[in-house]
C-alpha cells in the first residue's frame, strides 16, 4: 500500500472507531473490529481501488464484523436481541453521515474511571493511531508494560458503561488535563518521530493540531488550550526547514528561517499574546512563549536566550518533567556558559526517568563540544546515537561525532 493510502487509513481510523463505538457501545470490541477493517482495506485496496467513500467503507466493514461477533455469541442470548435491534441502524455505506466523533472519542478515553497514564495511553492508541511501541517510548516504559496498561484501560472503559457522548461541563473540566497531555504527546511523536527512517510524521502532528483546534473551539476561553495550540503552531512552523534534501536532520541553529511558515508563526504569536495577560499561566503557555522567542529571532545569534532562561525558570518551578530540566540546562549553558549547564546535567543523572535516554547523552555531548572537550563530546554523541531508534537523529549524532575526530 502506498504512503497516501496509509495516511488516509490513519486519519480515518479514529473517526471510524468513534462511529462504531457510538453505535455498538462496546469500546474494546469496536476497536478490534476497526482494526480488522483496516487490515481488510490494506489487503484489498491496492488490488482493487480506494472506494469513493473510504470512511463509509471502513464503517460498514467494521460494523459487519461487530454484527458477526454479536450473532456468534450463542452463550449470551441477550446479544442476539441487541443484534436484531442494531441491524435496523446499519445503513448502507453511502448513507453514513459525515459526522466526526473523534472529539467525543478523545474525551471518552480520558474518563475518570482510568488513571491519567492509562487514559493517555489508550487515547494515543485509539485516537492518535500510535503503535504500542511508540507509546511505550513516549512514556519511557517497556513495550510489554504499555500493552498491559492499554488492555486494562479498554476493560475499564467497558466496565464503566460510559455513554458515548460529549461529557457535561464539570466532567469535561476534570478530563481536560489528560486530553491536552494526549494531544501534546501525539504532536511530539509527529514532529519528531521516536523511531523509523523519517524525522516527521506529519499525519500525526496535523491530526494533533486539528484536534486541539476542535478543543479550542469547544473551550475558547481556556488559556492552556490556547497555549497548547499556540505551541503546536509555533513549533510546526519550522518543519520545512528541519530536514535537508535527503531527509537529514538540520538543527535549529542551522535552519534556513525563510522556510519557516509565517502564517503559523503569526497565528501562534497572536494566540499566546492574547492568553498570557489573562493571569493564570500554565506550562503550555510558557512553552509556547519560549517557542515564540525562537521564532521571532531573524537569526540564531539574535535569539533572546536570557528571556528563554527566565521562562524556563518559571516552567521548571511548575513542572516535574525531566525533559524540562534538560532544556533548562541548555538555556543555562547559552546564558552562563557550558560549564554551568553541565553541572545541572549531573543532577539529572540521579533521575531514573532519564536513565539510558539518548537525549541526556546528546545534550551532554553538545555542551561538552561547546566547552571544547571534543573527545568526551564525541563519546557521548556516539552513545546517544546507539540509543536512539530514529534514523535521522542517529545519523545526525554520528555525523557530529565524526566531525570531532582528531
Amino acid at each position: 500500500m502506498d504512503d497516501g493510502a496509509e495516511r488516509l487509513l490513519r486519519e480515518l481510523a479514529p473517526q471510524v472507531l468513534g462511529v462504531v463505538a457510538r453505535r455498538f457501545r462496546d469500546f474494546a470490541a469496536s476497536e478490534d473490529a476497526v482494526q480488522e477493517a483496516l487490515i481488510a482495506a490494506a489487503a484489498r485496496w491496492p488490488q482493487e481501488r480506494v472506494p469513493d467513500n473510504p470512511r463509509a467503507w471502513l464503517i460498514q466493514v467494521a460494523s459487519r464484523r461487530m454484527m458477526d461477533q454479536i450473532r456468534s455469541d450463542a452463550a449470551r442470548r441477550r446479544r442476539e436481541t441487541a443484534a436484531a435491534l442494531h441491524a435496523r441502524f446499519v445503513a448502507p455505506a453511502a448513507a453514513e453521515p459525515e459526522h466526526d466523533d473523534t472529539l467525543i472519542l478523545l474525551f471518552m478515553c480520558c474518563h475518570p474511571a482510568l488513571t491519567a497514564s492509562s487514559a493517555i495511553a489508550l487515547t494515543l492508541r485509539a485516537v492518535g493511531g500510535l503503535t504500542t511501541a511508540e507509546i511505550a517510548s513516549a512514556f519511557l516504559v517497556p513495550e510489554a508494560t504499555m500493552a498491559q496498561r492499554i488492555s486494562r484501560a479498554k476493560q475499564s472503559i467497558k466496565e464503566s458503561g460510559v455513554p458515548f457522548r460529549m461529557p457535561a461541563n464539570q466532567e469535561r473540566t476534570e478530563r481536560l488535563r489528560a486530553v491536552l497531555h494526549v494531544l501534546y504527546l501525539i504532536f511530539n511523536e509527529g514532529y519528531t518521530s521516536s523511531s523509523g527512517k523519517h524525522l516527521h510524521r506529519s499525519d500525526l502532528s496535523n491530526e494533533a493540531i486539528r484536534l486541539t483546534r476542535a478543543v479550542h473551539g469547544l473551550l475558547p476561553d481556556d488559556c492552556e488550550v490556547a497555549g497548547l495550540l499556540a505551541l503546536m503552531l509555533l513549533t510546526d512552523a519550522r518543519r520545512a526547514a528541519r530536514t535537508g534534501p535527503g531527509g537529514e536532520l538540520i538543527p535549529l541553529t542551522e535552519q534556513d528561517r525563510s522556510l519557516w511558515d509565517g502564517d503559523k508563526i503569526a497565528e501562534g504569536i497572536a494566540l499566546i499574546s492574547a492568553t498570557l495577560p489573562k493571569g493564570s499561566v500554565g506550562s503550555y503557555q510558557l512553552q509556547a512563549a519560549i517557542a515564540a522567542v525562537h521564532d521571532e529571532a531573524p537569526r540564531a545569534e539574535d535569539t533572546d536566550w536570557p528571556q528563554i532562561l527566565a521562562l524556563y525558570d518559571l516552567l521548571k518551578r511548575m513542572s516535574d518533567n525531566p525533559m524540562v530540566v534538560l532544556n533548562h540546562a541548555i538555556a543555562v549553558a547559552m546564558v552562563r556558559g557550558p560549564a554551568a549547564g553541565l553541572e545541572l546535567l549531573d543532577q539529572l543523572d540521579a533521575d531514573g526517568r532519564l536513565k539510558g535516554h539518548y537525549r541526556l547523552d546528546a545534550v551532554r555531548a553538545h555542551l561538552l563540544e561547546m566547552a571544547g572537550q571534543h573527545d568526551a563530546a564525541r563519546d557521548f554523541y556516539q552513545a546517544a546515537a546507539a540509543r536512539t531508534t530514529s534514523l535521522p537523529e542517529r545519523n545526525y549524532l554520528l555525523t557530529r561525532a565524526a566531525q570531532l575526530r582528531r
